[in-house]
């Protein structure tokens, strides 16, 4: 192969990966999402979330209000909470929290808390057992459905999206999820966020 062979090689696989869709990629750190009787056990009988901030996802926000997560071995305190109200208690965390707290966090998509485990939630007005809600979110890109469109691709599929960087990465086994309430963007957990050096504004390119 001579020098321009592989010049040429090269330069149509840089082509190739610039035409692939960029997804704009999130950081999701440990949270609670609270259904309102547990809100009031928290926080006292109709009390309401206080917005902080917007998130991403069209309808999503930040609370001022924090609660303390205690697991069989440890616990961490200041666990932010996302509004709105949901219909059931969730507890969201990395693998690396998983072991500090003592629990075995199955890995999850938002809202699938069947047979995962409990944990004790305490707030400034009570406490909480749950007896489930607790995982470790699974990777996963919300997408609207006119990217999905455009991308060529379906709610539920699987699909891997590539990082560039200092500690570049491929993340496989991501699933999409496609709808006209969401926003596109690509949500890992902060054990994946280390794996990868992410900081903030990092696009990753998606493979399908």
């Amino acid at each position: 192969m001579t020098e321009r062979d592989l010049a040429e090689r090269i330069c149509l696989r840089v082509m190739k990966e610039l035409s692939k869709p960029l997804i704009p990629i999130e950081a999701s750190g440990r949270h609670v999402h609270l259904r309102r009787d547990d809100l009031d056990v928290l926080f006292g009988r109709g009390h309401k979330l206080t917005h902080r901030g917007d998130l991403s996802q069209p309808g999503q926000f930040s609370c001022e209000e924090r609660v303390r997560v205690v697991g069989p071995k440890g616990e961490f305190s200041s666990v932010i909470i996302l509004g709105p109200e949901r219909p059931r208690t969730q507890i969201e965390i990395s693998l690396t929290d998983a072991n500090i707290l003592g629990v075995n966090a199955p890995i999850r998509l938002s809202g699938d808390t069947f047979g995962t485990p409990g944990i004790r939630i305490v707030g400034p007005a009570g406490k909480v057992e749950t007896d489930d809600g607790v995982i470790a979110a699974k990777r996963h890109i919300h997408m609207t459905l006119e990217d999905a469109a455009s991308y060529g691709v379906r709610d539920g599929q699987i699909v891997s999206v590539k990082i560039y960087g200092e500690r570049g990465t491929t993340f496989h086994d991501v699933v999409l999820r496609v709808s006209p309430k969401f926003a596109t963007y690509m949500h890992i957990d902060y054990d994946e966020a280390n794996a990868c050096a992410f900081t903030k504004g990092m696009m990753g390119f998606l493979e399908v």
